[in-house]
């Protein structure tokens, strides 16, 4: 093999060097150890006499069986441990209750691993964990689930008590599917005694919020338009509602006729119609009214078709700045002329018949209308709209709907259009209705942005029905202000959530199913009012805390009344509606009661979602919280993005794009194609990945994140078997450890604060970016191979040797807790194998999670030593690149040198390094130079790179001995 010669020319950094060799513990220099079978057919002679690692700890993991051993280890037991034994104060974490209606996909996995590697950092940290799972076992989706698990039955037939039973039994069924899978995902928690929304005591506990909200007069029900789900029966919160921007509806600009005495106040003449435009043509049987703007210009125009039509022309009311648009929609060879400006306010009063209805109505003034679209007058019906609704409420219209819960016409929209689907046949037949009248000037279709529910993934409509409303608008500044002590990540959480909030004035809470909370309210039978108060409201609670909400479709209605209202006189019926979900899931935070220890109050510490909750739980909770409370529920507000493909997509069941959580935990059929790759490598994605935008899952992240845990493995196995043997009177005391262990230990300390503040900040994925740093930079490709040659080569019980193993302890103590609250498998695995080891050492713990999160020590803090090492690191790189310019020459083959000095033998991996002034001697061979920071100035440096003379020593391979095939000094010494 070809040896060579490296000579490092320095200017100030050959003191500072010295000055760190002369700190460093006497030894013989270092060597690296590579692969003995490589070098030669024949056996080595002195390979029995190589200490290389040795441990049973596998490079690859088998994750799929192996962490099944260590599961209950850290999770059911930890938890219980944990509760007992740590003497930190409590954490809470509130869980937000997944629906229980099917199985697990990979947002359920991202979701509750995220709320894990928090409740796991915790522990660490000494805190005793509150984490009680949550299932939301109410609503429209378990329902129409169970009831599609019936065969050719008509599901209209059911009774209440028939669909609430079928519901039940299928959310309990989804809830035991789904807890099962969460416990193979690590999640530690009270697994035991989770929360389900359908239990008694919950549904108990949720009425008495809604009855201090009554009491607090936050409560309301008023027949005003709702968003309605036909698919779905009922009506919808905005939280429940999703935008296709496909949706594909159907304009039309319609005609309709002023009376005669009002074309003869705005001097008209004939036929004269104000044109309004709208993109619901089915409202139009509603049409109670038209708005014009008071301060915008209309003008009237005489409008006279092409002398083939055989018309008399008409006259039209249109808004001046919409009147080019208007005019382009005539038929072709029509004309215009202008014969009158007027101002919205002297519109005001007009009257005109209703294009559909024929029915007399008024045009009036209203704010809202603009002239950027349309024709500046606006069709109003105050049964479909909530803009058309407030201006009926303040103009004393009748607030009209003529369709009923399945999206269909009444009669009382016309026997022509009765039983027709509002947005499909229904529309056609407006639009037929209106061209037959001679009314229609203009329709077309087009494309854009429309509510639908979902659920069904249909679309909805606003309809007026009456509804149990929560009055936002008197809690909004309340909500806000109690945002301001609340930390929110990331930051644009906060704008997010604000804006929502300040956007709603009410909630409707009543839905029109029979499956969750009864609203408590009885009507009179007489004359419908309601009757909701405290007292009757606090009878029905207790029926329901000990028999459940099912007591409400069972018993009687005498026996639901509190007892003065049976004899009041009065005939009472109970309502059939039930409370929206979020309102279930929103009144969680009553749970925190019954847990918290804070004197200052309950709440939890952590809340953490999927962004869409801003809109959903996170803003049910905190209204409901502010309503009763007056204060925020949460103290940190976390949201994660949505799960994507590979090609960032949108993970969904019409894409097929879905991917389960154990089919990358166990593996497809074909596993060379689907490989087993185990929990914790789905726990390192995560944790791996900023979660606070969407991430994206798939074959090939799986691979990448495969191959660093490898690296991982790989690194943890070095530590492990190189510490193979280690005991207690082998352990060197900081101060007489080596210069380089000394700094590396240093460099964990740094590691692990760095590590801390990540976690600290819930930045789980800068954590791990800077596990991974540590791993490759200061770990494998600088310390680990630095030591391979005293841990390899050097005797037993040589000080430099057992130096390096007493920092290689401390380096996998603290590499393994920091690992922990990600890869929970792995780092107990670790524990495991550590075992005889770190008990021998006084780390008697049966698990790694009853450790410490950060047990380095104030005293490796030595900033002066990491200045001279990074200094060293500079100069090893100009080094490396020196050699390697000589290795492409073939002048050497490896970086196997002559004879090295100290430590800088150990720092370039060579056999011998000459230090000299730059500008002093100089020799052939390979040079680079460079200027590096260093030793507070900028010094330059040269190094040289050529051959050595000396020979291979056959036992360590470093070219130290003054003859061929003999030993070198060092290791004749070992050898004896």
């Amino acid at each position: 093999m070809n040896q060579t010669f490296a000579a490092l020319q320095l200017g100030p950094a050959k003191r500072a060097a010295a000055r760190l060799a002369a700190g460093a513990q006497t030894g013989s220099g270092s060597c690296r150890t590579q692969s003995y079978a490589t070098e030669a057919k024949k056996k080595n002679p002195y390979s029995h006499t190589i200490k290389l690692p040795q441990t049973e700890f596998p490079l690859r993991a088998d994750a799929a069986r192996r962490e099944k051993q260590f599961r209950h280890r850290c999770t059911d037991a930890l938890y219980e441990w944990q509760l007992k034994n740590n003497r930190g104060p409590q954490f809470i974490l509130h869980d937000g209750p997944p629906y229980a209606n099917g199985d697990l996909h990979i947002g359920h996995f991202m979701n509750k691993v995220l709320k894990d590697i928090i409740n796991r950092y915790q522990v660490m940290q000494g805190k005793r964990v509150v984490y009680i799972p949550g299932f939301d076992g109410h609503g429209l989706p378990i329902e129409q689930k169970a009831l599609e698990t019936l065969k050719g039955r008509d599901r209209d037939s059911l009774d209440p008590m028939e669909i609430r039973k079928l519901a039940r039994n299928f959310a309990l069924k989804a809830v035991a599917r789904q807890t099962e899978s969460f416990k193979e995902y690590a999640v530690m928690g009270d697994w035991a005694h989770p929360y389900m929304t359908l239990d008694p005591s919950y549904e108990a506990n949720q009425l008495e919020i809604f009855k201090a909200m009554v009491e607090q007069g936050y409560i309301y029900r008023q027949n005003k338009p709702v968003y309605w789900s036909p698919s779905s029966r009922t009506a919808l919160a905005e939280a429940e509602l999703e935008y296709n921007e496909k949706h594909v509806s159907t304009s039309v600009y319609v005609k309709m006729q002023l009376t005669d005495e009002s074309v003869a106040r705005i001097g008209g003449a004939g036929k004269v119609s104000a044109l309004v435009w709208t993109t619901t043509p089915w409202t139009l049987p509603a049409n109670r009214a038209i708005a014009v703007h008071p301060d915008l210009e209309y003008v009237l125009i005489q409008v006279a078709e092409n002398s083939e039509s055989g018309s008399a022309g008409y006259q039209l009311l249109v808004g001046k700045d919409r009147l080019e648009a208007v005019t382009a929609m005539l038929p072709e060879g029509s004309t215009i002329a202008k014969v009158c400006m007027l101002n919205g306010k002297q519109l005001e009063g007009l009257s005109y018949s209703s294009a559909v209805s024929g029915k007399e109505c008024p045009i009036l003034l209203a704010n809202y209308v603009t002239s950027d679209s349309g024709t500046g007058l606006v069709h109003s019906a105050p049964g479909h709209g909530q803009e058309d609704y407030e201006f009926g409420l303040a103009n004393g219209i009748e607030i009209y709907a003529p369709v009923d819960d399945n999206g269909r016409f009444t009669s009382a929209a016309g026997v022509a259009l009765a039983g027709m689907e509002v947005l499909g046949e229904g529309t056609r037949a407006v639009v037929a209705m209106l061209r037959d009248a001679g009314v229609l000037l203009h329709v077309q279709e087009f494309t854009h942005s429309y509510p639908y529910d979902w659920r069904t993934k249909k679309p909805i409509i606003q309809r007026a029905t009456p509804q149990w409303f929560a009055n936002v608008g008197s809690l909004k500044a309340s909500a806000s202000e109690s945002l301001r002590d609340v930390k929110i990540f990331p930051e644009f959480g906060r704008r997010r959530l604000e804006s929502f909030v300040a956007a709603r004035s009410e909630w409707c809470i009543s839905r029109q199913r029979v499956w969750g909370v009864p609203i408590p309210v009885f009507y009179n039978q007489s004359s419908g009012e309601p009757l909701l108060t405290a007292e009757s409201i606090s009878h029905v609670i207790g029926i329901i805390r000990e028999r459940g909400t099912d007591a409400w479709w069972v018993l009687s209605t005498d026996d639901l009344l509190a007892p003065k209202y049976r004899s009041d006189g009065n005939t009472y019926v109970k309502g059939t509606d039930t409370m929206d979900v979020w309102f279930d899931s929103g009144s969680s935070w009553k749970l925190l009661e019954q847990v918290s220890e804070r004197s200052e109050g309950a709440y939890a510490d952590v809340y953490l979602e999927g962004t869409d909750q801003h809109r959903g739980w996170f803003q049910s909770s905190l209204l409901t919280s502010n309503a009763v409370r007056g204060v925020a529920p949460f103290r940190v507000l976390l949201t994660h993005g949505f799960t994507l493909d590979e090609s960032r997509r949108k993970m969904s069941k019409s894409l097929g794009n879905t991917l389960e959580p154990a089919r990358v935990i166990h593996g497809g059929r074909d596993k060379k194609k689907e490989p087993a790759y185990g929990v914790d490598l789905l726990r390192l994605v995560v944790g791996s990945t900023d979660y606070t935008h969407d991430v994206s899952f798939g074959p090939l992240v799986f691979a990448q994140f495969s191959d660093a845990m490898r690296k991982i493995r790989g690194t943890v196995r070095f530590m492990l078997g190189n510490l193979n043997g280690f005991t207690p009177d082998m352990l060197v005391p900081f101060e007489q450890m080596s210069s380089i262990d000394r700094y590396i230990l240093h460099e964990l300390r740094r590691f692990k604060q760095n590590a801390q503040t990540a976690f600290d900040t819930y930045e789980f994925y800068r954590a791990m970016q800077i596990v991974s740093n540590f791993t490759n930079a200061d770990l494998s490709a600088f310390y680990f191979d630095i030591s391979k040659d005293c841990l390899y080569v050097g005797a037993a019980d040589d000080l430099q040797r057992r130096s390096t193993q007493t920092a290689l302890f401390h380096i996998l103590v603290d590499y393994t807790t920091a690992l922990a609250p990600v890869a929970c498998h792995l780092a107990e695995e670790v524990w495991e194998f550590f075992g005889p080891t770190r008990r021998a050492l006084g780390k008697t713990t049966d698990s790694v999670f009853q450790e410490s999160w950060d047990q380095t020590r104030s005293e490796w803090n030595n900033p002066e030593l990491a200045a001279d090492w990074t200094a060293l690191r500079k100069l090893r790189s100009v080094a490396n690149r020196s050699i390697e310019a000589a290795r492409t020459a073939r002048h050497i083959g490896s970086s196997l040198e002559a004879e090295l000095d100290s430590e800088l033998c150990k720092v370039c991996i060579t056999s011998k390094v000459n230090v000299h002034e730059v500008g002093g001697a100089e020799t052939d061979g390979f040079a680079c130079e460079e200027r590096i920071a260093a030793f507070d100035t900028e010094t330059p440096v040269r190094v040289v790179s050529r051959r050595s003379s000396l020979h291979k020593c056959p036992r360590c391979w470093n070219f130290h001995s003054t003859e061929e095939s003999s030993l070198c000094g060092r290791c004749d010494d070992v050898y004896k």
